[in-house]
């Protein structure tokens, strides 16, 4: 068996729902990055609890009196969910027990959701949503109308959102699934939202990069200012978008996975329309997904700002080596210019030397006809031309082709 068979299959019971019927009042509570302060809360809430009914590295059961608690930890958050179950002619929203008040009080800073749910049955409810302090609420029935839930997303005073659930047809287990469903939906709403400063911080950003590359690139198109000052400043302002990139990444990416998660949560809850109102699932995505499309397309602004910085460094990059061939071609003219003045300068020296080798010849035959005549041979002027033309020809002959074998080498 594969050492990780056991592991990855329990996956699929990591993270069970709480099982309860109704009347009750459900509390959960999400805390953002608490992974330092996680470690403490489930020291203190085992303390507190009378026991634990089970628990492994990521959530936990315990029951507290006759309440049930559960606490999950995440990627980026922790939640705790307390089940209370309600006796008949107690207030509809009651406050948070005292047991577990403490504990969120000393780390209200990071609590990014908090949500009270009231469970009623079909029977029992009080038949008008005003009776329960909404005004304007959305509704729908869920799950083919086995239940019709509430809530008009008014914060409390303490920053509590408020839901109405009424029971119709659901067991214990779909309505602890179903109640699951909804705190996921605000959870996960909440945790993508945290994304959007973050959109609206670097959207200013972009703006001032947009101007900078605008002017890079007319100064690029009109050749303005030297190639490597453009080349510099082309270069600042990739590093400032890589370091905006690397910032951001990871927060975009999170909220793109929230959201899918959220749309896929308001889908399972098979919602249909109850009286006039507004569905719950359409009243979220309505106001939830302008939030994530523009942190998508933030994100994508900033993509595509950097492919363009890189194509104006490449087309700067291909206007420097259009420049060098260019330079490089001058230079090659220039040498081959002066190689041509050389080739010329070399023949005028060839011929001057012909010439001036000519003008020794002739001396040193003369200095020999005269030497003749002092010998007292008598030989006329005719004949020693004949004898000596040849001879000097051979000799500049002689001296040419050493040139040019000297020249070929």
């Amino acid at each position: 068996m594969h050492p990780l068979r056991k592991a990855l299959h329990n996956e699929l019971h990591s993270r069970p729902s709480i099982y309860f019927r109704d009347p009750a009042n459900v509390y959960h509570f999400a805390f953002s990055d608490a992974e330092d302060v996680c470690d403490a809360l489930v020291d203190r809430l085992n303390q507190a609890a009378d026991a634990p009914l089970a628990s492994n590295g990521s959530q936990g059961l315990l029951r507290m009196g006759e309440n049930t608690l559960k606490w999950e930890r995440h990627t980026e958050f922790f939640t705790l969910t307390l089940v209370v179950p309600r006796a008949p002619g107690d207030p509809y929203w009651p406050p948070l027990p005292e047991a577990l008040e403490s504990l969120v009080s000393e780390h209200r800073n990071l609590l990014i959701n908090a949500d009270q749910v009231l469970v009623e049955s079909d029977a029992n409810w009080a038949g008008d949503t005003a009776a329960y302090g909404f005004k304007d609420p959305s509704g729908s029935t869920l799950g083919g109308g086995d239940a019709i839930v509430w809530s008009d997303f008014r914060l409390t005073e303490g920053g509590v959102n408020r839901i109405l659930l009424v029971n119709r047809r659901l067991n214990a287990y779909r309505l602890g699934r179903m109640i699951r469903r909804l705190l996921e939906i605000e959870t996960y709403r909440m945790m993508a939202s945290l994304t959007l400063p973050v959109a609206q911080a670097v959207s200013l950003q972009l703006k001032e990069y947009d101007k900078e590359l605008t002017n890079l690139s007319d100064r690029n198109a009109e050749g303005k200012g030297s190639a490597k000052e453009l080349s510099t400043d082309i270069a600042a302002l990739s590093a400032r978008i890589v370091r905006s990139t690397a910032r951001t990444r990871q927060r975009f990416s999170a909220t793109e996975a929230y959201a899918q998660i959220v749309f896929e949560r308001i889908n399972e809850l098979r919602e249909s329309h109850i009286d006039e109102c507004q569905r719950l699932g359409v009243f979220i995505e309505r106001r939830f997904r302008p939030t994530v499309r523009y942190c998508a397309a933030t994100d994508q602004r900033l993509v595509r700002l950097g492919q363009s910085v890189a194509n104006l460094s490449d087309l700067l990059r291909a206007r420097v080596n259009v420049e060098v061939e260019e330079q490089n071609s001058e230079i090659l003219r220039s040498l081959n210019a002066r190689a041509d003045t050389q080739i010329k300068i070399q023949k005028a020296v060839e011929g001057l030397s012909i010439i001036a080798i000519s003008y020794y010849l002739l001396s040193l035959f003369k200095l020999f006809y005269g030497g003749l005549h002092t010998l007292g041979l008598d030989v006329s002027p005719k004949t020693a031309i004949l004898v000596m033309t040849p001879v000097v020809a051979l000799i500049l002959g002689a001296i040419v082709l050493r040139i040019r074998k000297a020249k070929g080498h």
